[in-house]
């Protein structure tokens, strides 16, 4: 088998696909936990520590140059400009939304494997029977087509 076949074989299975498809489902969905720990929770806890805001948070390391012209308290501004600074807030937000979003995909697992035990348990029932009505037409389909 040539490698191109083989890595079209490899690249058909349905577990390849599947794969694919929740990489892209799970990056959106990354983006939906970033926006709820960024907007709702770490506002929430901000306020609860007293008003403090962990994007915010960091330790300078390097010098600040003499052509500075940002705020020297502010993480984004020290970045731009190249400082050296440690982001503690900004790795406790991501720390949060590692948390909850391993905490989602847990319940997802969970929820599944619950689906699955319930369908092993519970095979599927036999189709109900056809109304009466529909009964009673068969019969007289069935008896108009036997007559010449």
């Amino acid at each position: 088998m040539s490698m191109v076949q083989e890595f079209k074989s490899f690249a058909m299975k349905g577990n390849v696909m599947d794969l694919a498809v929740g990489v892209i489902i799970g990056g959106a969905f990354s983006g939906i936990v970033n926006s709820i720990v960024k907007d709702l929770i770490m506002p929430v806890v901000g306020v609860v520590a007293g008003g403090l805001d962990f994007s915010n948070k960091f330790v300078r390391l390097g010098e600040i140059p003499p052509s500075f012209k940002g705020n020297p308290d502010s993480y984004k501004d020290l970045q731009t400009a190249g400082v050296a600074a440690l982001g503690y807030g900004s790795f406790v937000t991501v720390v949060i939304n590692f948390i909850i979003l391993a905490f989602i995909i847990f319940l997802m697992v969970k929820f599944i494997n619950k689906l699955r035990e319930f369908e092993a348990q519970h095979p599927d029932a036999p189709p109900p029977a056809p109304p009466e009505d529909v009964l009673l037409l068969r019969e007289i389909c069935d008896e108009l087509k036997s007559r010449p």
